[in-house]
C-alpha cells in the first residue's frame, strides 16, 4: 500500500501524487466513504492524504482504499444535491477569499459566510481585495472601511492587482510553506492571481462579461499547485452561493469574533440576538461596536437567506 496526496479531483477520478516518488497516479475510489455523519457529494477532497495500490494488470491507474485522518476540512452546501454537503478542501493551513468590489461584485454577505465557514472549521482566513485597477475613488473609500472592519476582527486583508503585481509579494509571503485554499466568485481573478504568483503554471483565464457583470468558470475542478517547496495553493471553481453546513442557529454567534465575548452577557442563555430583551449583541449593534453589516449577515444566516445581496 502506497501513500499519496490528492492534487486534483474530477468527480470520479483523482490525480494523486505519491509522497515518496512524486509520481502522479490516476486513481479511483474503492467502496463508499462517509464523513462526520452527514451526506457529501464527494467523499474525497483535494488536500487529502490517501492509501492506494496499483490496479492489477494496469500500470497507469490505482485504487484508493483508505483516506488518512484529516487535520481539518472545509465544506459548503451542495448546489446540485439537496441535503448534501460538498467538500472543498482538506488539511488546510488557511483559507483565502478573493474579493472584488466591482466586475464582479462580492457581497458582504458572501464575505461573512466565507469567514464564518472558516471559523467553524478553525481555519485561519484572509481577504484578498483584488482588481485595484478597477476601483474608483468612491469604491476605494468603501474598501478602506471594509479593510478596517475586517482587520479589527483579526482577519488580514491585502490589496492586489494581478496585472501590475500589486500586493503579489505580500500574498506569496503569506502563502509561504502553507496549504492555502483560494476561493471566490467566477471572474474575481483567482487564476490570474495564481499566474502572477507563479507564472510557470500558466493557468487559463477568461474575461468577465460586461453585460452580466459575471465571470466565466475557468476552473472546472479543484486542483492543488505547489509553487515553492512545501507551499501549496488549492484553486477551486468559482462559486455563486456559500451555503453553511451543520451550524445550528444557537451556535452561529460563536463564529462571529465580535459577538463571541458578549454571548454570556445576554439575559437569556438561549438568546438568538434577534428580538429578545436584554440582548448584549443587539445593544452592541445599536452602540456601533458591532458593525450593522455584520449583524445583517448574521440575521441572513439565521434565516438561511441568499448571500448574494
Amino acid at each position: 500500500m502506497k501513500k499519496g496526496l490528492v492534487i486534483r479531483s474530477t468527480g470520479s477520478w483523482y490525480d494523486v501524487r505519491d509522497v515518496i516518488s512524486g509520481e502522479i497516479i490516476s486513481c479511483r475510489l474503492k467502496g463508499k466513504f462517509k464523513i462526520k455523519g452527514f451526506k457529501v457529494t464527494n467523499p474525497l477532497a483535494v488536500g487529502d492524504y490517501v492509501s492506494y495500490t496499483m490496479e492489477t494488470g494496469n500500470e497507469n491507474t490505482a485504487i484508493i482504499y483508505e483516506i488518512q485522518p484529516r487535520t481539518n476540512y472545509i465544506v459548503r452546501q451542495s448546489v446540485h444535491k439537496t441535503g448534501h454537503a460538498h467538500l472543498i478542501g482538506a488539511n488546510l493551513d488557511q483559507a483565502a477569499l478573493v474579493v472584488t468590489l466591482h466586475f464582479p461584485r462580492t457581497s458582504l454577505g458572501f464575505i461573512d459566510r466565507f469567514l464564518v465557514t472558516a471559523e467553524s472549521f478553525r481555519i485561519p482566513a484572509l481577504l484578498l481585495f483584488n482588481k485595484q485597477d478597477l476601483i474608483n475613488e468612491e469604491m476605494a473609500e468603501f474598501q478602506e472601511e471594509l479593510i478596517q472592519l475586517y482587520e479589527s476582527l483579526g482577519y488580514r486583508c491585502l490589496k492586489t492587482t494581478a496585472t501590475s503585481s500589486e500586493g503579489i509579494k505580500e500574498v506569496k509571503e503569506s502563502f509561504y510553506q502553507k496549504v492555502t485554499l483560494l476561493s471566490g466568485h467566477s471572474g474575481s481573478g483567482k487564476s490570474s492571481l495564481i499566474n502572477a504568483i507563479s507564472p510557470e503554471l500558466g493557468l487559463r483565464t477568461s474575461e468577465v462579461s460586461a453585460y452580466a457583470n459575471k465571470g466565466v468558470h475557468t476552473t472546472t475542478f479543484a486542483e492543488m499547485f505547489e509553487f515553492e517547496d512545501n507551499t501549496f495553493i488549492i484553486d477551486t471553481p468559482g462559486i455563486k452561493e456559500l451555503g453553511l453546513v451543520d451550524i445550528a442557529n444557537s451556535e452561529l454567534g460563536h463564529y462571529f469574533p465580535e459577538m463571541l465575548g458578549l454571548l454570556n452577557e445576554c439575559r437569556f442563555d438561549d438568546c438568538l440576538h434577534i428580538n429578545e430583551p436584554g440582548c448584549a449583541v443587539k445593544a452592541a449593534v445599536e452602540e456601533g461596536t458591532i458593525a450593522y453589516s455584520r449583524f445583517e449577515s448574521y440575521l441572513s444566516m439565521i434565516g438561511n437567506q441568499d448571500n448574494r445581496k
